[in-house]
């Protein structure tokens, strides 16, 4: 009895700002203190960014 295997989906995370699913591999990541945060693309990072700034007052 021939199994193929099928190729797994890659692992996915969620943008941090817009919660868009992405694979791991695609991924932007920022490290903070305690966690990290993923983020689909330069303009989500921003905004993140942006964000906290505004709530640290940095």
């Amino acid at each position: 009895m021939n199994s193929e295997s099928k190729p797994s989906a890659p692992d996915k995370v969620a943008c941090e700002v817009c919660l868009k699913q992405i694979p791991v591999s695609e991924a932007q990541s920022e490290e903070a203190q305690d966690y990290v945060v993923h983020f689909c693309g330069l303009d989500c990072h921003e905004k993140w960014r942006a964000q906290e700034e505004k709530e640290t007052g940095s």
